[in-house]
């Protein structure tokens, strides 16, 4: 199997006309660069760092409410709508969400997973036969952890997490807590737990970069969801000079799970660069999770998306990446390779 048309290749997501050539194990062979007659434009799909797909029963809910009044456990509104949902109708819902964020070119999720052991249950019950990987950040028990995929902490004000931090390191899998998102309080217990990545620092202060610098914890960012809930914009520049950012979209209830609208968003309120921003919407999140994806190159797997370079909406575009970034959606896409050599999980 192969694809032509314009590659954004590598870490640089340098623009390259040619082919990609996916051999039968669903891994990419070679990234040859020839002419070709194509106008499409390839780049790794999505990894989207953080998600809360459990409350897509209840989008744009709470309008005008607090942070604390949506989302704190255990009587946020989030919360009091999850225990009177059936695990029937979340799953329902959670996979509405899914099949959204696979058309629009994400391959995978890292997904902040209420309700314990069922709630890991639910969500691979919504994915299944998705070509999308739902990876499941489980909350509530260490069983949980167990089950899914690692753990993914409230944040340290609500608990010490020592036991989970052990647990997950024992069992090598990733673990992620909220920090510094509504004040900076819970940062330094968070850091303290040396976690595998942070979600938020939306205020973090000097001492608390001089520590992240130093651990080079990855930090993934929300800057949308943050400015909906009205507690401020993370210092983006100032994190992106001493580590490693990805993106994410937070709580469905909030946003819609597009990494389009992300991206965007967080091109015309910074000054990260372009490829900065798809690296934090590609690789940077596939490594936090250890995905062998995000990458355009020879010995990935090959999770791929594809736009109609010669959409209305991208037709002219002189730097193929900045266009992504900046102004692509999902009526861009032609197709989201997903991974194996005969097609059958491409959509």
């Amino acid at each position: 199997m192969e694809r032509t048309g314009t590659i954004l290749r590598g870490r640089e997501f340098e623009p390259v006309e040619g082919r990609v050539v996916i051999d039968d194990d669903g891994r990419i062979e070679a990234v040859e660069e020839t002419p070709v007659e194509s106008d499409d434009i390839i780049l790794p799909a999505f990894v989207n760092a953080h998600t809360h797909i459990g409350d897509s029963i209840a989008k744009e809910a709470g309008g005008g409410l607090s942070l604390e009044e949506l989302v704190a456990p255990p009587d946020g509104l989030k919360h009091r709508l999850l225990r009177d949902a059936s695990q029937d109708d979340l799953a329902a819902a959670m996979r509405r969400s899914l099949q959204f964020m696979q058309r629009a070119g994400t391959a995978a999720c890292l997904d902040f997973r209420e309700g314990g052991v069922e709630g890991v249950r639910t969500l691979e019950d919504a994915a299944s036969d998705l070509a999308i990987d739902a990876l499941s950040f489980a909350r509530g028990s260490i069983d949980a952890m167990h089950a899914g995929d690692g753990f993914g902490a409230s944040g340290a004000n609500d608990d010490s997490f020592d036991r989970e931090r052990t647990a997950t390191r024992e069992a090598g899998k990733p673990f992620g807590i909220h920090a510094g998102e509504v004040d900076e309080s819970d940062i330094n217990p968070a850091l303290d737990l040396d976690p595998d990545f942070l979600v938020h620092m939306v205020h973090p202060e000097r001492v608390h970069l001089e520590r992240i610098a130093d651990s080079e914890i990855p930090i993934v960012v929300c800057p949308r969801s943050n400015l909906v809930t009205d507690v401020g914009l993370s210092p983006y520049e100032d994190l992106h000079e001493r580590t490693t950012l990805a993106l994410g979209t937070d709580n469905v209830m909030l946003n819609s799970p597009s990494m389009f609208r992300e991206m965007e968003f967080l091109a015309k309120l910074s000054t990260l660069p372009a490829a900065e921003i798809l690296r934090m919407a590609t690789i940077n999140g596939a490594e936090i999770a250890g995905l062998e994806y995000g990458l355009v190159e020879p010995g990935r797997e090959a999770r791929l998306l594809v736009l109609d370079g010669d959409s209305d909406n991208l037709a002219g575009a002189r730097d193929p990446a900045r266009a992504v970034v900046r102004r692509a959606g999902v009526d861009d896409v032609r197709e989201v390779v997903s991974g194996v050599g005969d097609d059958e999980r491409t959509r």
